[in-house]
């Protein structure tokens, strides 16, 4: 085996910021190549896709992006003791560098496998390259169970909150601020609905063993005419992380109940964006194998991850990587040795040995 800390400083080293991933495909595509010669690779744009046939019963997808967050100080990285500091490194060019080895070293798995390197996972949706290869060639993404390389710190997270914005506006009535009793001041309406969103008690529903936590946050304020006119205008984005549980439609209602339960005449409640949430899949043979024959833990994904893009095609999906989420996205973004090697062992045996 590689030093896979090693190898993962090498991915770092090269930038490849949202939008700006080809120099790290170009050189994911070339060890590929070079290296793994019985891989069938198909490129699609900056989305690189390489493949076993080998005509086995079940077919493991084995997913990561390729993009980071802005670099922010932290970049090329370096390597302190068994520690990498860098951009990207926990958010998930450790997940790659995992990636990256199975698809070198283990030519005969007992599973066909398809290792699926994508761009633009840390931008808006439309951009995102799984998001592209389900549209435009499903047959290089489809599989029979998917794993994410998002960063669990070599835990599997099952399944994965859904996302909604929302964008609500109080409606009002001009008035000069020194006759306000003339006026409906619809900042003061939206300040209503900010106290019951403070006061908002979180679902924690559990599923299949898993407790996921719900969360509703007031993301952005716009409002106001002038220093001395009553506003007739007052908008708030709201962002609403909703459990597997939950329909894009009964997470909408939960929201409009808590932030516009009076609506007046001319206001509006907009729903912006939205991601439906993923399920636990821990059932599927490969997963509970994986899970039981490591002891890993099971713990819900709080957050929202392409894990809900194999969902929503029937494919059942996990997250399982060795960075630290917690870290992800922050200038001081680390990944340390073992889990690497701890999820680099447990996928080396689980694609050798199959369920």
């Amino acid at each position: 085996m590689s030093d896979l800390l090693a190898r993962t400083a090498q991915l770092v080293a090269v930038a490849s910021e949202s939008h700006h991933e080809r120099e790290l495909t170009d050189l994911i595509e070339a060890e590929l190549r070079d290296r793994a010669p019985w891989l069938v690779v198909d490129r699609v744009g900056d989305n690189l896709v390489a493949r076993t046939m080998l005509s086995r019963p079940l077919r493991l997808v084995i997913a990561g992006h390729t993009d980071t967050v802005p670099i922010n100080g932290n970049h090329p990285g370096h390597i302190d003791g068994d520690v990498l500091w860098g951009c990207g490194a926990s958010d998930m060019k450790s997940g790659l560098a995992v990636m990256l080895e199975l698809a070198c070293t283990v030519e005969r798995p007992a599973v066909d496998v398809s290792f699926v390197f994508y761009e633009a996972e840390e931008v808006a949706a439309v951009h995102n390259g799984l998001g592209r290869l389900f549209a435009e060639r499903p047959d290089l993404v489809a599989g029979d169970v998917a794993l994410l390389g998002e960063p669990t710190d070599a835990a599997i997270e099952a399944g994965c909150q859904g996302t909604m914005r929302v964008e609500v506006t109080y409606a009002g009535v001009r008035a000069h601020t020194a006759r306000p009793w003339m006026g409906v001041n619809a900042i003061h309406r939206l300040g209503a609905a900010l106290a019951r969103l403070d006061s908002y008690e979180s679902r924690q529903p559990t599923i299949e063993g898993c407790t996921y936590r719900e969360a509703m946050q007031a993301v952005r304020v716009d409002g106001g005419v002038a220093s001395n006119v009553v506003p007739d205008r007052a908008t708030l984005t709201v962002n609403h992380r909703f459990a597997p549980d939950r329909t894009p439609a009964q997470a909408e209602a939960s929201v409009r109940s808590l932030v516009l339960p009076d609506p007046r005449d001319g206001d509006m409640f907009t729903v912006v964006d939205v991601a439906s949430a993923a399920a636990p899949a821990m059932g599927h043979p490969l997963l509970a194998a994986l899970v039981s024959r490591h002891a890993l833990e099971v713990r819900a994904k709080l957050g929202w991850t392409d894990v809900a893009r194999f969902a929503a095609h029937g494919i059942p999906a996990a997250n399982f990587g060795p960075g630290d989420p917690t870290l992800a996205h922050t200038k001081d973004e680390r990944v340390h040795r073992a889990p690497i090697e701890r999820t680099f062992a447990a996928l080396d045996e689980l694609v050798r040995r199959g369920p």
